[in-house]
Order: structure tokens, then C-alpha cells, then sequence
């Protein structure tokens, strides 16, 4: 997120910008203007690798980040000991200025792996020969982000559930303010030794908000910006706060973890006095957003709404499931069978077949393995059984059109449903992030060679 945009940034003010990524191909689509070129944070193994990528290269920024560790050993991997690799390349190759993106609380108190992860190679950097800048985002806000997202999901809901009195005090910084800062930093003069810290330009900024605020308070930001001003919010208490996150980081994808909840609670503000000095203005208010129910607005809503269809829909085949195989009574489900045509010697089998394939549906649309590509394909399969039933059952049993329970009538919402998550595929994931315009910053200074 943060590192396409800052791409984009310096193409647009007229830079050659190299970007190491992953996946070259897929990444070109995004990162157009820029020269792509594989590299990858897991697999490195030595300076001389990196070395043919920085000839003729002035800055470095590294935008690699993590913000959950699966295996226990990617923290420091990708935080510590890559970056590590990068800048010690860098020097040897000549380059005149390294930026490395940390994170707000990387410092002397950070108790949690992510934050001393970021110190340690915040520290490196520091140690090293090189005129270097260390940008520390507080909690970004990106209408493209996955926190922001998560944050905004959370912020609409019907009730809005505080992790105690919400009062955790946090200081979200804009994207454009993070990119502003990351290309001022990177394309200004280098200064390899300042004889103070006042006098010299400062090597750690924050990049933080305009001023602090508290969790309840920033959610109330999001769910204005969203076009619903007024809600609910219902203290939770904490004990209660960390079950539910120890049960979250079971989830994969996950933010919630007992980390990210010790950091929240221990803080996120910064003074705005370094930002200031470097960009030569304030960070933006973000309460002074203006509202976008539309856009962002429905955005976040379906972040939840999208999860609840899909977990509804899970149900219904389940307990359709439960209810055929053990509850309903057999011989009638047998009788019921029998008046659609079905040969009595294959009763027993149509039963729990069909009731074996209600199981599978709702299982798969709680858990759909990405391996089989799109979930667009288990919707359509469901609208398929769904139709083959009601045509069947309309066809031999008319009656039940006339149903006051309404059997079959019900049919048609719940295919309804289907065709729009078919619409939506595998969610808002996909199709909901916003398209990222090129940053235009304020920079003036004149093309650097890379």
C-alpha cells in the first residue's frame, strides 16, 4: 500500500523508480512507470545478490512489512535481517540516501516481536555510514488499507463494541501525509553526520496525525466519514476483549492478535514537530474528512455484511442438512420422496446423499479452499441444486407453492442472495478497495538518475 503509492509519487515528480517485488508479473499492472524487478524479503541470502540491482541507484526505500507472524521467525526475517542485507548492499553500491519504513513505538520500550523487529534494523541503519531518514506511520488511514477496512468495518456496526471504555489513545495519520513524508525524506540533501540533533535534520520522524485521539473517538471519525453519524457503542470489558482476540488470531488473514492488542493498549501518539520541520506543514486533520457514504460509506458496511450472507447461507444448508439425516422423521422424508418419482430401493440413499451434499455446500461457504480458484463457481453450483428442486418439486408436488410456510417461495430470495454473491465473488477483498490515483506530492526537486 504504502510503497506503490510512494512509487507512484515519485514517478509523477519524474523519478526512475525501481520497484523489487514478489511477483513481477502481477505486480506490473500496479506499479506502471516503474522499472520491476523480482526480489523477495524470505528468500535472500547474502549482499552479493542484491548488489547488481543498486547500480546506478541514488535512494533505497524499504516499504517490506508484516504485521502478523504465522511462523514465529518472519518478524525477524522480513523486518530485521533482510533490510539489514539491503542496507549494507546499499553502501557498498554507493548509495547516497536510505529511508527505511518503520513503525510508531519501534523504540527502547517496545516489548512486542513486530516492534523490535522494526528497532533492530532501525538501529542497524543508524550505525551505518549512510545519510539515512526512519519514517515511523502511527495507525494509517488508507481507504485501501486492510486496517483502515478492518477499522471502518468495525466503526459501522449496528452496535460498535469498545475494547473497554475505548478511551486506548491513538494518533491515525493519512496516507498522502505518510507519502508526502517518505519522498520529501528520501530526495532530500543527504546529511551523513549532523553536529546536534537540533541542528541537523532529524534521522526519525513520526509520522502521525494532526493531534491525538482515543479509539472511541477515531471509530466515531470512521462511522461519520461512512455516513452514519450516530450509533451505539457498548463498553466490552477487557477479559472479555482478549478471548475474543486470542479467538480472532485463529482466523487467517487475521489483525487481531494478543500483540496488536498490547500495542493498542499501550499507546500510539507522537509530537508533530519533526513532521512539521521536514514537510514545512501540519499533518491533515482527519476529522475534518468529508463524508462518503457512497463510496467508502458502503464499502465498509459490506466488509461485514458480506461475511454475515455468507455465514447465513452456511446455515441454512447445514441445518437443512441436520434436519433431513436425523431430525425430520425418516419415513416421511422416504413418502415425500416417493411422491417426486423417486424408486423406493433408492430412497435411503437419495436421503442422505442429498442431505451428505446440504453438509458440503454449507461447509464450503464458511471455508472455501483458494486452491479451487473462484467461490464464485460454489454459488452457481447452489443455484443449480436449488432450481433442479424447485422445478422437481413444482412439477410433482404443486401443492406446495400454496403452502402457508411458504416451502418453495423462499426459494427465490435465497437464489437472490447467490446471484449477488456471485456478483461479488470471493468479497470485498477483491473489488472493494478503491483504485489507488498516483500521489502528486509537492516535490520540486529535479530527477535523480534511479
Amino acid at each position: 500500500m504504502i510503497g506503490a503509492r510512494v512509487a507512484h509519487a515519485l514517478v509523477a515528480a519524474g523519478h526512475s523508480v525501481v520497484c523489487g517485488v514478489r511477483d513481477p508479473v502481477a505486480a506490473g499492472q500496479r506499479l506502471r512507470g516503474c522499472r520491476v524487478v523480482p526480489v523477495d524479503f524470505a528468500g535472500l541470502r547474502d549482499i552479493a545478490s542484491l548488489m547488481p540491482l543498486l547500480v546506478g541507484v541514488d535512494v533505497v526505500i524499504n516499504a517490506v512489512g508484516i504485521f502478523s507472524d504465522a511462523t514465529g521467525h518472519d518478524f525477524r526475517r522480513l523486518h530485521t535481517d533482510a533490510p539489514i542485507m539491503l542496507f549494507k548492499a546499499a553502501v557498498a553500491a554507493g548509495v547516497r540516501r536510505i529511508v527505511q519504513i518503520s513503525a510508531l513505538g519501534a523504540d527502547a520500550a517496545a516489548q512486542s516481536p513486530y516492534h523490535r523487529s522494526k528497532l533492530a534494523a532501525d538501529e542497524a541503519l543508524l550505525a551505518l555510514p549512510v545519510s539515512s531518514l526512519i519514517v515511523q506511520p502511527s495507525l494509517v488511514f488508507a481507504p485501501e488499507g486492510r486496517s483502515t477496512r478492518f477499522f471502518a468495518a468495525w466503526a459501522t456496526l449496528p452496535v460498535v463494541p469498545l475494547p473497554g471504555a475505548g478511551a486506548q489513545r491513538i494518533q491515525p495519520v493519512h496516507i498522502d501525509d505518510v507519502v508526502d513524508l517518505i519522498v520529501a525524506g528520501a530526495l532530500a540533501a543527504p546529511v551523513r553526520d549532523a553536529p546536534t540533533a537540533a541542528a541537523g535534520p532529524p534521522r526519525r520522524v513520526a509520522a502521525v496525525g494532526k493531534e491525538p485521539m482515543t479509539l472511541k473517538e477515531y471509530l466515531a471519525v470512521l462511522r461519520r466519514v461512512a455516513g452514519r453519524p450516530r450509533g451505539w457503542f457498548l463498553p466490552v470489558p477487557m477479559s472479555l476483549v482478549r478471548l475474543a482476540t486470542r479467538l480472532g488470531a485463529l482466523l487467517p488473514g487475521s489483525l487481531m492478535s494478543a500483540d496488536a492488542l498490547a500495542m493498542l493498549e499501550r499507546g500510539n501518539v507522537a509530537p508533530t514537530d519533526r513532521f512539521e520541520r521536514l514537510l514545512g506543514r501540519a499533518p491533515r486533520a482527519l476529522r475534518e474528512m468529508p463524508a462518503d457514504s457512497e463510496g467508502f460509506g458502503t464499502r465498509a458496511k459490506l466488509m461485514w455484511l458480506l461475511p454475515l450472507l455468507r455465514a447465513s447461507i452456511a446455515a441454512v444448508w447445514i441445518w437443512t442438512a441436520i434436519v433431513s439425516a436425523w431430525l425430520y422423521p425418516r419415513a416421511s422424508s422416504l413418502e415425500l420422496l416417493a411422491r417426486v418419482g423417486a424408486p423406493a430401493a433408492l430412497g435411503p440413499l437419495l436421503l442422505y446423499g442429498a442431505a451428505f451434499v446440504d453438509l458440503v455446500f454449507g461447509v464450503l461457504s464458511l471455508a472455501w479452499p483458494r486452491r479451487l480458484g473462484s467461490r464464485a463457481r460454489l454459488w452457481a453450483l447452489q443455484i443449480a441444486l436449488i432450481v433442479v428442486y424447485t422445478a422437481l418439486i413444482s412439477w410433482r408436488l404443486p401443492e406446495f407453492w400454496l403452502h402457508p410456510y411458504g416451502p418453495l417461495s423462499k426459494n427465490l430470495p435465497m437464489i437472490a442472495l447467490l446471484i449477488l454473491l456471485i456478483q461479488f465473488d470471493d468479497g470485498p477483498e477483491r473489488w472493494l478497495a478503491p483504485r489507488v490515483k498516483p500521489a502528486t506530492g509537492s516535490t520540486t526537486t529535479p530527477p535523480t538518475r534511479q
